[in-house]
Formats: C-alpha cells, structure tokens, sequence
C-alpha cells in the first residue's frame, strides 16, 4: 500500500534515536511515541526507511491531519498520534544492506517488526496479488494507491524504476468561480477557485494551479472577462482574486478530499462542455 504522510527515516544509535525527515532534518523531538518505540526494538543500531499515517483519521484525510497535529506548514508541534510503517531496512546491527536484495532486507526487517503488530512502529506488510485488483482494491479504501518493487533490486535513493508508484486518480466537475492573479503566468492566471453544490448551493472546495498551458490559459480567460461577480460563499484570505459568475464547470483530477472540504493535489484537465457532462459535483 501506498501510506499517505511525511516520509522518515528512523536511525536507531548507540547513543540513541533520531528521526530524520527527507530533507535531513531532525524532529525526534515531534515524534515522542516513536522515539519510544524504537527504543524497544531488539537491535543495536539500525536504519528503517517509512512512510507514517495518523490512526485517528480517515485514510482520504491523512495528510490534512498531520499536518495540523503539528502546527501546520512550518509548525513545530510534536505529535503522539504518528504511526511508523516501517517498508525497508537500509541499516542493520553494522551491516550497510542497500546493496542487499528486497527480498533479504524484507526478510531482516520483518524479524525485527513483525507483521501484525499495532504499536508505534508497524509493518507496512507485502502483498502478492493481481497488480489491477489490488490497485482498484486501494482506490476502493480511499488509500492514495500502491507501490510495486523488483524483489531483486538493491536499495537506491532517488528516483529510479525499480519502485513504481501508482496512484488512485479521481475526477469531477466544478465550478469556477474565480481567479487568483498571477503576474508571471501566461494569462495571468495563478489558479482557479472551485465550487461544488451542497445542499442547493455553491461552495468553496479549493483552488487549482497546474495543468494549464498557453492555449488552455488564453481560452480561459477570454471565457472568464465576460463574466463577473460570485455567488460561492468563501471566507478565505486570497488576495488579487477576481470574482466571476459560476458558469463555466472545470474538469478536475485530485488525489482526495481534505478534512476540511478542499479538493486535494487538483490539477486542471479541461472545460465540460454541455454535451459532455457538464455536472457540478454534488456533496452528500
């Protein structure tokens, strides 16, 4: 499975634990139950590569919810609510084992988190199926998707084509209701603030930027200076915004809702035209 969240890599030391993030920032500090956790594990020095979720919400929700546990973009909060879903072991009792096998680095980190346990630091466990049902399967759970590896590829950092990430990709229609200003952009378009209809109205679902071009952006905003003023009720804090009248429906690709309503990773594929479904989607 592919677990949404912050990726970490947990160094367990003679001198103790770090939690290190992506980028190489320490904050073991943030993650209490974690640090404690590691120190329980039957081994002197160590290395687990993951990618943590929150087990107090949904899976479509997760990264909504680590990131307010912490304070938001560039908070310094810690959290207790972190699970650790431990997929790789790149470091063990002395030995470097990225030139080791998938296969034999699964084998060693299985014995040392083994599958089922429901602590602080978990198995993130393998699966043997049919690549199209596990994926629609995923989908199905509102998880982000899968990743698929060469069981005999060594470890390699970056990105490479030994590890494929396959993502679960959702689509509506919705309406556009504004614009954000952009001085750099062709039409001077930063991104496009959506709506969906809730209970017989229009409201705010989050914005879009990317996946225009120089047509898409010209014909967009020739469409959008014949229409002004909005009927979404927004209480954001955007500024140079432009109010349009919602009449014209974006079709839409995100990853998933967040918890609080928006439209997650979007990413603009096109106008609906009336004879292509040109829906506003509906909220329960």
């Amino acid at each position: 499975m592919k677990w949404d969240g912050y990726r970490l890599s947990v160094h367990v030391e003679p001198t103790g634990i770090r939690i290190v993030t992506r980028g190489g920032h320490d904050w073991t500090d943030r993650f209490p139950a974690i640090k404690q956790a590691a120190l329980w594990l039957p081994v002197g020095t160590a290395i687990l590569d993951e990618r943590r979720w929150f087990s107090t919400s949904t899976a479509g929700r997760i990264s909504a919810c680590c990131n307010k546990s912490l304070g938001g973009r560039g908070g310094k909060k810690s959290s207790s609510d972190a699970i650790f879903m431990a997929f790789d072991l790149l470091y063990f009792d002395g030995h470097d084992l990225r030139n080791s096998e998938l296969d034999m680095r699964r084998h060693l980190l299985e014995d040392l988190v083994p599958a089922g346990q429901m602590g602080d630091i978990r198995l993130s466990e393998e699966i043997e199926a049919d690549g199209d049902q596990l994926l629609a399967s995923a989908c199905e759970f509102d998880l982000e998707g899968i990743i698929a590896k060469r069981r005999r590829a060594p470890y390699r950092s970056g990105r490479g084509g030994d590890w494929l990430k396959i993502k679960c990709v959702r689509s509506n229609g919705s309406m556009i209701v504004g614009y954000e200003k952009s001085g750099s952009a062709f039409g001077q378009i930063g991104s496009l603030l959506l709506a969906a209809r809730k209970a017989g109205e229009l409201v705010y679902v989050g914005s879009v930027g990317t996946g225009f071009n120089e047509r898409s952006e010209a014909q967009l905003r020739e469409a959008m200076d014949k229409i002004k003023a909005s009927a979404v009720k927004y209480s954001g804090r955007r500024k140079n915004v432009v109010w349009i009248k919602p009449a014209l429906v974006a079709e839409v690709e995100y990853r998933a809702w967040t918890h609080d309503g928006k439209l997650r990773h979007a990413s603009y594929k096109g106008l609906r035209e009336v004879q292509d479904n040109a829906e506003v989607y509906e909220i329960d």
